[in-house]
């Protein structure tokens, strides 16, 4: 004949499986320099979000599928990450998405990596591999070694290094930038000028 399991026992049994079911942090480890170096994250999150304001108006939000905390470099490692940057009246003005990135916590200045894609509202579309926010500045800039492709219309901008605000209104390159510039008058309409 089977033993009775005393209470107490089934009282610890049943705590364990309450915390086994519960969820935990990812045992994923992040992408990135600290993957590399073997240090562990002090906190790992799904789904992260980050909002920076300014006398309560949202700057800009930051969301990521995966973020890792490292406290003692005031450090967030990010994966699948997507910034949405508003203007002076709350408005979104343009949404950044890239592969990875990592921010720093104190700071708040940022450095987005891999098919780093910025769009403004109105049409604007700039490319490149590695781009940083600068937080308290409120500008973007993309290093003097990282080819950035800028697309407004039909017309295309490249070149090495580039600075702008986050809304792509005021942009400037730093060298060796090409364009290629089509013309916007229909057909016809040139004979008759």
């Amino acid at each position: 004949m089977p033993r009775p399991v005393p209470r107490h026992s089934t009282l610890v049994l049943l705590a364990v499986a309450v915390l086994a079911a519960l969820p935990s942090c990812s045992q994923r480890r992040p992408v990135g320099p600290s993957g590399s170096t073997g240090e562990l994250p002090d906190l790992e999150i799904n789904d992260f979000a980050l909002t920076e304001t300014d006398a309560g108006k949202p700057e800009w939000k930051l969301y990521a599928r995966y973020a890792a905390e490292y406290s003692a470099r005031n450090t967030y490692l990010a994966r699948d990450l997507k910034v949405d940057f508003f203007d002076d009246q709350g408005v979104r003005s343009s949404v950044l998405t890239a592969r990875e990135g990592d921010i720093n916590g104190r700071s708040r200045d940022m450095t987005a990596r891999g098919n780093v894609v910025l769009v403004a509202t109105e049409g604007t579309r700039l490319a490149s591999e590695e781009l940083k926010f600068l937080n308290h500045d409120q500008k973007i800039v993309v290093p003097d070694d990282q080819l950035v492709t800028v697309q407004r219309g039909s017309d295309v901008l490249t070149g090495y290094g580039f600075e702008s605000d986050p809304d792509l209104k005021h942009y400037e390159f730093k060298r060796r930038v090409q364009a290629t510039v089509r013309s916007r008058v229909p057909l016809g309409e040139e004979a008759t000028k």
